[in-house]
């Protein structure tokens, strides 16, 4: 254990970025190193230096305090260091500190750039722009002690040798959200800066069940092989990797016990997207669907891989819009089903509507039988493992947000109860509603859960959360729902394009090369070049107010209810060339085309 110990402390927890006209110096000063790094602002290329450089001229270097390295981007001519600037502790996971970023910061080492074409110039200030969006990104948590990425079955799976490794040598690479960034870091040999970051969420709270006390930690987990925005990430990829996979572990630690139990969520996994055009709901459309069976035997047999059995439940409505994507979905998987794939639908607004939630109950006693025969992890005082979980549920909808995570949080609830009952703390009939605050707390930490996981996909905190914050739906909650939802059409028709392409660059999906045909918006020509939504709504503005204003004069000149109807035919037929063509309107993604 010592030597595990030592491994973890060579991550450097604080240190000082001097910034020199020439080079960026990071030194360590948390007392773990006497050496410092000196990263070149020409290329970006990184040597150890032994003391502080002297200021050569009358000007003071910037110093900032900076808490890790996030990575490094290298793009046309210049590559940028990305750093953590603000941290806050929000708890403890396998019995060291948690951090959430709460401020990160884009040093360019782009001074080449002066001797570069003006074309390429242009092109790289474009991509560098999106880094300042990547400053916002949310959800963002690490430990310089323990690996976040590994749930605590896999982390206490996790063979002698595999402890003695770098925490970044132990990640998972599905969870690590900056597993391409890391790759300059990991090539230069700097283990002390190669810090694991996961995205998602981390909230834990205590309370008391008589003289016992409970600490309960929700972590969400998102996947970065499909990461994206809601419109713009949907289904799956040929590899069966899908859009808003998120592992989400519950751990209760009582008594001495520790239990873990894990969820997933993720979008249906077939190939289908819903490009936004406007419209308040896009169409739905399927892609491939030769490929359908393929695609979601793929997706399975890595989900067994990974977590065992798998109950998959299906809560998209059976008619309607999603009605054809519930059809193919269910018939798809009678192919692929098994004694350890089952498959259930459960049609929640048609049962539950939009207030009787408790109706969920129903789908509870559909797979009650899945969840005692599968478990969950149970480790004693010792840390001994005494229960394993062999099985997992995976929730979704279309979005995987707002009815999966009232779906999920009541397995959550119901499994409690359960571990509970198996260790004594409950009694036979006893539920979480006979303890008030730690009923309160539990519906709190779900529900923040689901709004961290929702921001990060659609841009809006979760729907229906009051029912999972409060036990039932409130008019506050009904007019925080319409506002939200508002809200995710701005965004994803105005907004989400950039920030696609934000994760896309971040990730490698998009890798930025001289000699590719790279897409950004100055290259596009046609009317996709001069299309405005702004432009054609001032345009429809102000031919209907001139149509307006000519009709007042109609009296006094008959002419001018002539001029009305050709200022309202112009602002009509403006209108309609947009919802025809809705599509070039919107702000879309430049850079990555998904394989589907």
């Amino acid at each position: 254990m010592t030597e595990k110990a030592d491994s973890v402390k060579k991550l450097y927890t604080e240190m000082r970025l001097w910034e020199f006209p020439d080079q960026y110096v990071i030194q360590p000063t948390d007392g773990s190193s006497c050496s410092s790094l000196s990263i070149s602002r020409k290329d970006g290329s990184m040597k150890h230096i032994d003391e502080i450089p002297e200021y050569r001229t009358i000007r003071v270097p910037k110093i900032f305090t900076i808490f890790g390295v996030v990575g490094m981007l290298r793009l046309l001519a210049g590559s940028y260091l990305m750093v953590i600037t603000g941290r806050k502790c929000v708890g403890s996971y396998s019995g060291h500190p948690i951090f959430k970023i709460s401020s990160m910061k884009v040093f360019p080492c782009d001074h080449s750039l002066k001797h570069t074409p003006a074309e390429q110039k242009r092109t790289e200030m474009g991509f560098s722009a999106l880094l300042n969006v990547a400053e916002r990104t949310s959800g963002l948590f690490y430990s310089y002690d323990t690996n976040l990425t590994l749930s605590a079955q896999r982390l206490n799976d996790l063979g002698d040798e595999s402890r003695l490794l770098p925490l970044w040598r132990q990640a998972e690479p599905r969870f690590l959200w900056n597993n391409y960034m890391l790759e300059v870091i990991i090539d230069n040999k700097l283990d002390p800066y190669l810090l694991p970051i996961v995205q998602g969420s981390f909230h834990y709270f205590q309370s008391a069940i008589g003289k016992d006390i409970i600490d309960i930690t929700l972590i969400a987990r998102r996947c970065t092989r499909r990461n994206g925005t809601r419109m713009w990430r949907r289904g799956a990829d040929p590899d069966g990797y899908v859009a808003n996979f998120v592992e989400t572990e519950q751990i209760i630690q009582i008594n001495g016990y520790t239990a873990s139990f894990v969820q997933v969520r993720g979008s249906i996994p077939l190939l289908w997207e819903q490009i936004v055009d406007l419209t308040y709901k896009p169409k739905f459309e399927l892609l491939k669907l030769e490929e359908a069976p393929r695609v979601l035997e793929r997706h399975f047999l890595d989900l067994r891989k990974k977590y065992g059995a798998v109950v998959a439940v299906d809560l998209v409505n059976k008619h309607g819009g999603e009605g054809r994507l519930c059809e193919k979905f269910g018939s798809t998987m009678q192919q692929v089903a098994s004694d350890d794939v089952r498959y259930v639908h459960f049609d929640f607004h048609h049962i539950c509507g939009h207030v009787h939630f408790e109706n969920l109950s129903i789908l509870y006693d559909q797979i009650s039988d899945f969840l005692e025969t599968n478990g969950y992890l149970l480790l004693n005082e010792k840390g001994e493992k005494m229960k394993e979980q062999l099985g997992v549920v995976r929730t979704n909808c279309i979005d995987c947000l707002d009815r999966t995570n009232v779906t999920q949080s009541m397995i959550g609830r119901n499994m409690l109860e359960y571990q509970l009952r198996r260790l004594g703390v409950f009694g036979a009939e006893e539920t979480i509603s006979s303890h008030p605050n730690l009923d309160d707390s539990f519906k709190i930490l779900w529900a923040n859960h689901g709004d961290d996981i929702s921001v990060q996909y659609s841009g809006t905190p979760a729907l229906k959360g009051d029912f999972v914050r409060y036990g039932h739906r409130t008019i506050e909650g009904i007019l925080a729902d319409g506002w939200n939802a508002l809200m995710r059409y701005y965004l994803n028709n105005f907004c989400d394009g950039t920030k696609q392409d934000t994760i896309d660059l971040l990730q490698g999906h998009y890798i930025v090369s001289v000699g590719r045909d790279m897409a950004p918006s100055s290259q596009n020509g046609g009317l996709e070049a001069i299309a405005s939504f702004p432009l054609a709504l001032g345009l429809v503005l102000t031919g209907f107010l001139f149509a307006t204003m000519s009709l007042r004069q109609v009296r006094s000149d008959f002419r001018h209810f002539f001029f009305s109807l050709m200022w309202a035919s112009i602002s009509v037929g403006i209108a309609a060339f947009v919802r025809v063509n809705g599509r070039i309107f919107c702000n879309r993604p430049r850079l990555h085309k998904p394989r589907c």
